[in-house]
């Protein structure tokens, strides 16, 4: 069984695979590093939204390590540069002016940070999400790898995270609370470029179209599961929908970090088939309980810890970890094993490699 295969039948749960599936980002450290350790070079993708980057890159390295998955996604138009300003600071192509953060890179100014009206947003003008060499990576991987490996189109920041970089979540938050019109059409203008970039990898050949947005904090929602069924859930019914127009057999991922249990069978019912990152250690993501209220429905990919137990674990800990999460949540299939974000730096290579070990010993299905 090759890496498409076994992806595919893991995440349609079909039947079951040989072992379940193996999927991982990493940061630019990592991916250097290990690029170094194992002779490979390392291209990166410059993704629209500068942090999605790590998400589309390293693609070569990360199937000679072990990945069932290659990522592809929308980069910048052919040619295009970010201008900069005098203290080095990028302006992005929807006008963010950001830096590089310890981690991240971060948006010091929002170019919506005073909108009251809904004028201002429409016509306040969005990259074209079909410009000219945005695909030309995308169309490189999804070539060399379609008939081996399952290929995943990266459709983040659908909508409300896109919205939060555009306004600043405060102001946002306080604004869709109050239902100040300019949400609204804010909303529709982040889903039709998101939706643009999702029907075009889509149409390339992608296997999954991977949708994101973080409604979820450590100990709960951001928001209210009353305020996502108002505003987001028949969006996502929308943009699944014309998804699954282009190609009725694409599979329907969702990446949400943080606690978001309560809207979970809300996803399902518009149309969500993989629940991603399925972050640990947060209220109402304990193994079990998904698995059984959800597991006839949803495939998990995801779960394994990447706060606490990468950087700082043992081998050991790692070990005995995965093995529990795929006991559970790959129990009759439906599961595809991953960290719950992108790698980063504090990790040790020896710990990334335990993981990755550790799926291939525990992962079998006997």
């Amino acid at each position: 069984m090759n890496s498409k295969e076994r992806v595919t039948k893991a995440l349609t749960r079909q039947g079951l695979p040989d072992r379940a599936p193996l999927q991982f980002d990493l940061s630019r450290a990592l991916a250097d590093r290990f690029g170094q350790k194992y002779g490979i070079p390392v291209h990166y993708t410059t993704a629209y939204y500068e942090d999605v980057t790590y998400r589309l890159s390293a693609n070569e390295l990360r199937v000679a390590m072990g990945s069932d998955c290659v990522v592809v996604g929308a980069s910048l138009p052919r040619g295009y540069a970010h201008p900069a300003d005098e203290n080095g600071y990028i302006i992005n192509e929807f006008k963010m002016k950001m830096r590089q953060g310890a981690i991240y890179m971060e948006v010091i100014e929002h170019p919506f940070a005073h909108v009251t009206d809904a004028r201002e947003v429409e016509e306040f003008p969005f990259p074209d999400p079909l410009a000219a060499g945005r695909y030309d990576d995308a169309a490189t991987y999804i070539e060399k790898y379609r008939d081996d490996y399952f290929i995943i189109g990266d459709m983040e920041l659908t909508m409300f995270d896109m919205m939060q970089q555009l306004v600043g979540l405060e102001k946002l938050l306080v604004d869709m609370a109050q239902g100040t019109p300019y949400i609204e059409t804010l909303i529709d203008k982040c889903k039709d470029f998101a939706l643009a970039v999702g029907k075009q990898l889509v149409a390339m050949g992608v296997d999954g179209i991977w949708a994101g947005d973080d409604f979820g904090a450590q100990n709960g929602m951001l928001i209210s599961p009353r305020m996502w069924r108002r505003y987001f859930k028949e969006r996502y019914r929308q943009v699944y929908a014309g998804l699954k127009a282009v190609n009725p057999n694409v599979i329907i991922m969702q990446h949400c970090d943080g606690a978001v249990a309560p809207i979970l069978g809300d996803w399902i019912e518009v149309g969500l088939e993989v629940f991603n990152p399925v972050q640990p250690n947060v209220p109402g993501h304990e193994p079990e309980d998904l698995k059984s209220k959800f597991g006839d429905r949803l495939s998990f990919w995801g779960a394994i810890d990447q706060q606490k137990l990468l950087p700082f674990g043992t081998p050991a800990e790692i070990e005995a970890d995965v093995k529990a999460r795929i006991e559970v949540l790959g129990r009759g299939g439906g599961y595809m094993v991953a960290p719950a974000h992108i790698i980063q730096g504090d990790t040790s290579m020896e710990n990334v490699e335990a993981f990755i070990a550790a799926v291939k010993k525990h992962g079998i299905y006997g």
